[in-house]
């Protein structure tokens, strides 16, 4: 982590999140995967590595200011991680990432089922 990293604040167990007082681990996770992009940048990272201006065109030309900002709270997450070329996910983000892939490919069944 960076200097700048240090200043990014990620909720503790216990501590208010959107969405819950009583601050349980799944809401903070839920709170944090439900940040604008974050999804997003996981799973543009599962595939590979991508420097900043890669992954800010594989996110739909996202702000730097937006992209930036997700970075730095994936990163004090532990999700994230500087990389030889770019970022990439962490250990624990490619095992998050792992759980998270039989619901995006559930998610397709679904949005089926709802369209008939």
């Amino acid at each position: 982590m960076n200097d700048d990293d240090e200043n990014v604040k990620i909720a503790k167990v216990g501590q208010k999140v959107r969405g819950s007082k009583t601050g349980q681990p799944i809401m903070i996770l839920f709170d944090l995967l439900g940040r604008r992009w974050a999804m997003g940048i996981i799973w543009n990272l599962s595939a590979q590595n991508c420097t900043f201006r890669e992954l800010q065109a594989r996110c739909d030309s996202l702000s730097p200011t937006v992209l930036n900002t997700r970075l730095k709270e994936l990163r004090a997450a532990n999700l994230v991680e500087k990389a030889q070329h770019g970022y990439g996910l962490t250990a624990e983000g490619t095992k998050l990432f792992k759980m998270l892939e039989p619901l995006g490919d559930w998610s397709y069944e679904w949005t089926d089922m709802l369209a008939e």
